[in-house]
């Protein structure tokens, strides 16, 4: 079954600070909760666009995980995907979206995702996923908001 994450956020900066800043593949470590022990593993700098790869480790409930991504799609200032090659989930497809509105940048996340196990996938949604992503990306919109101000 696939569920969706969407968390949105005002950024008082131009849509160009905003979309650079989240183009650059080393701030997701500063905008991810320690807790998860992110790590960025593919050399910077990494150039950004169709067809990157970029690798990372990081642990969840204390298991160390490795995690590739592919971004897929490149629209410059307007937004770009990440789909998940390997890692936890059957399916990972993350949007990032910007959007410029009248005094800042509207930043739109979108993360379509799957588990995989089938039912046994399904209650681990039900007990921890769910919740665990929702504390992640609210930790990122604070973390941004601090960054961006």
């Amino acid at each position: 079954m696939t569920h969706t994450l969407i968390r949105e956020q005002l950024v008082r900066r131009p849509i160009r600070d905003v979309f650079e800043f989240f183009a650059r593949a080393e701030n997701l470590e500063r905008i991810t909760p320690p807790w998860l022990s992110f790590e960025l593993v593919t050399p910077e700098p990494i150039p950004m666009g169709p067809g990157t790869l970029i690798d990372y480790r990081l642990r969840l409930h204390r298991l160390p995980l490795r995690w590739r991504s592919r971004i897929e799609a490149w629209e410059e200032n307007r937004g770009f995907v990440d789909r998940q090659v390997r890692g936890p989930y059957r399916l990972w497809h993350h949007r990032h979206e910007f959007e410029e509105l009248e005094g800042g940048c509207l930043v739109r996340d979108r993360v379509d995702y799957e588990l995989p196990l089938g039912l046994l996938g399904e209650a681990a949604q039900a007990a921890f996923v769910e919740r665990d992503l929702a504390r992640i990306f609210d930790y990122r919109r604070t973390a941004v908001a601090h960054m961006l101000g």
